[in-house]
């Protein structure tokens, strides 16, 4: 992967820190910023080679003034400055499905843990700063039936995988979840020995059809897994 520039928009330097040291590690470049009017004048300055802003929505809005939740509102001021640039949200920082719903609408489609280990940052972003090689929602998909649990907060439900892809799945649930909902899926891959967990996103909720989710965050070692599973079962 070429050497990509990436905003890191959030107040908690640890974090800043954290995204820093993973992806100066693989050769890229980060901007830290902790204010939108610091945010907004980088942007306008540097008006072309931004490959992705990772956003707090809650940014403050510069060292005076806080947010006050408008956090649609601050990626519509992002969207008028840089139209075009990627955005990933932090997930901690979104309050409701409602939003989710409007941000999708505004072109963000992705989240991101805020507390992510460090060695689990570059793959959950992958799919947007190199989506030529791995682009997770379209990749092909397997038809199996497989056993997984599902939880939800407190809750966890057992239910069954229709299809898998490098990037998601295709589940059958009693329970329907609205998008946006954020959940942990844990499955065991046919002729596999070992568990894999995922951090997801539903996508798409259906009564006919079920739910479709997104992997969000995933060890490498259980990202390399669905892989090879997927590679085998395609040819």
């Amino acid at each position: 992967m070429t050497q990509k520039t990436i905003v890191i928009a959030i107040a908690a330097t640890d974090v800043q820190d954290s995204f820093s040291v993973a992806l100066a590690e693989t050769g890229h470049r980060t901007v830290a910023v902790k204010h939108l009017s610091e945010l907004l004048a980088f942007l306008q300055l540097q008006t072309t080679g931004i490959d992705l802003v990772v956003l707090d929505v809650r940014l403050p809005l510069n060292e005076r003034e806080d947010n006050n939740d408008e956090s649609i509102q601050i990626v519509r001021i992002i969207r008028r400055v840089a139209p075009q640039v990627p955005i990933i949200v932090f997930s901690g920082s979104i309050c409701s499905a409602a939003q989710v719903k409007e941000l999708a609408d505004l072109g963000v489609v992705r989240y991101i843990n805020e507390y992510i280990s460090i060695q689990d940052i570059l793959p959950s972003l992958v799919p947007v700063l190199s989506p030529d090689s791995f682009d997770r929602r379209t990749s092909s998909r397997v038809t199996i039936e497989a056993p997984a649990s599902l939880r939800n907060g407190d809750t966890i439900s057992s239910v069954l995988i229709l299809n898998l892809s490098k990037g998601g799945m295709a589940i059958r649930s009693m329970n329907l979840l609205s998008a946006g909902t954020q959940v942990i899926v844990r499955f065991r891959l046919p002729e596999s020995n070992g568990d894999v967990e995922a951090v997801s996103r539903v996508v798409w909720s259906s009564r006919k059809a079920g739910l479709g989710l997104q992997f969000e965050e995933i060890k490498i070692s259980d990202q390399s897994t669905i892989n090879e599973f997927i590679d085998v079962r395609l040819g």
